[in-house]
């Protein structure tokens, strides 16, 4: 039974038990022949230094859910820790405590087998909406819209916004976050099996493989509208709400609550896990390079110039490691060194990361010592304050060590 969790664990953010997948890699080189100024690979940074050489955390149990906790969200003058569990539960942590009343309950809604379940959820900025990511019984992935009562979700408020049929039941992305700007942000993976076979990563006719940006309202007789400073917006050849493309499963990404920057973790294949960062007042169209590459792996002998390279990326299988698990920039008030560092982890090693980022590039990076089993995701509170959440169960805070 442990085996039979630890698979379907794996399953859900894209990897598998034993060495890397097989993706579809023509003479990989390490060496890209395009690139951007959104930051350059840095897995040859310099070691510790620092404020982060110093730094001590620790980690203070909140909760334990049954449901195999895997987001939170934090609401408009709430101060509640609201979760999402996998297996279709919204549950909120109110002073300290778990709440046994669900906030919302999409257990006969959602699929849960493989890296399917409920997977993301967000707030509108002023916290009457509740907007939740899961995929169906057909394994097809919905944003749906739920109208705040108090503390719950009204279940007869519900209004799907968004539909995207999954041809595969893998690289669902999942994560939906509300940016700076007020609009609804929506990573989406590739559509699944191996190697992107449907070649939706460069097809900018189709919303796998790609960052989503829209404003979740309805409008215009449709159940969502276009933010009109949207990249392709006007073009008829290409999708009106892609803000970014070329990601293979962008699992968890995050928007830095002080600069507005973005930072996407990007689950790869068998070669590299990698971690994108792209500035505040970005225009979006960025292509970060799947499946024409992986990291900074070549996939094609034929790419073209303008290509996102990534911040930061590891070897898949390194020391253990399988799935980035994208994190925050750390911007509470208890522990001091960590101000402006963003942290992440692998699922497989469940090691809480640290890098520190100055002008595109990594300056410092460390390993801050607690590991966590299935770790599957980040969370943040109203004020900065940082969380990790496992699958096993279990909800910790980031407190200083």
């Amino acid at each position: 039974m442990r085996r039979l969790a630890l698979l379907i664990a794996l399953a859900l953010i894209g990897v598998a038990c034993g060495g890397g997948r097989p993706e579809a890699v023509n003479s990989p080189s390490r060496t890209p022949t395009s690139s951007s100024s959104g930051g350059s690979p840095t897995q040859s940074a310099s070691p510790s230094v620092g404020d982060l050489r110093n730094v001590r955390i620790r980690l203070q149990k909140v909760a334990t859910l049954e449901g195999g906790p895997l987001a939170m969200a934090v609401r408009s003058g709430d101060s509640a820790l609201y979760v999402a569990e996998k297996g279709g539960r919204v549950m909120a942590i109110r002073d300290g405590r778990l709440d046994s009343t669900p906030v919302l309950d999409l257990t006969e809604r959602v699929s849960t087998g493989s890296e399917q379940g409920l997977l993301g959820l967000a707030f509108s900025p002023d916290g009457g909406f509740l907007y939740v990511n899961f995929t169906d019984g057909n394994g097809e992935t919905n944003i749906v819209e739920y109208t705040m009562d108090g503390g719950v979700a009204d279940s007869g408020s519900a209004r799907r916004v968004l539909f995207i049929h999954q041809p595969f039941s893998n690289h669902n992305g999942g994560n939906v976050i509300f940016g700076p700007d007020g609009y609804l942000y929506i990573g989406m993976g590739d559509g699944g099996s191996q190697g992107d076979p449907m070649l939706n990563g460069q097809n900018l006719d189709a919303l796998l493989a790609k960052m989503l940006r829209i404003d979740p309202r309805p409008s215009g007789g449709r159940p969502y509208g276009i933010p009109p400073d949207n990249p392709f917006v006007g073009r008829s050849d290409r999708r009106p709400e892609i803000w970014d493309y070329g990601l293979r499963n962008p699992w968890r990404f995050t928007f830095d609550r002080q600069t507005g920057d973005l930072w996407i973790g990007d689950v790869g294949g068998s070669d590299r896990e990698e971690i994108d960062f792209e500035r505040a007042g970005s225009k979006g169209g960025r292509d970060y390079g799947w499946s024409l590459m992986e990291g900074t792996v070549r996939h094609s002998e034929d790419l073209p110039a303008g290509l996102v390279l990534p911040v930061y990326e590891y070897d898949t299988g390194s020391g253990g490691t399988c799935a980035v698990v994208g994190g925050y920039v750390y911007r509470g008030e208890a522990i001091s060194s960590l101000q402006g560092v963003y942290l992440f982890s692998d699922y497989c090693v469940g090691k809480i990361r640290a890098l520190r980022v100055r002008g595109g590039k990594v300056v410092q990076q460390r390993a801050l010592g607690p590991e966590v089993r299935g770790l599957a995701s980040f969370g943040q509170d109203l004020d900065g304050e940082l969380y990790v959440l496992s699958l096993a169960g279990g909800v910790y805070k980031i407190v200083a060590g």
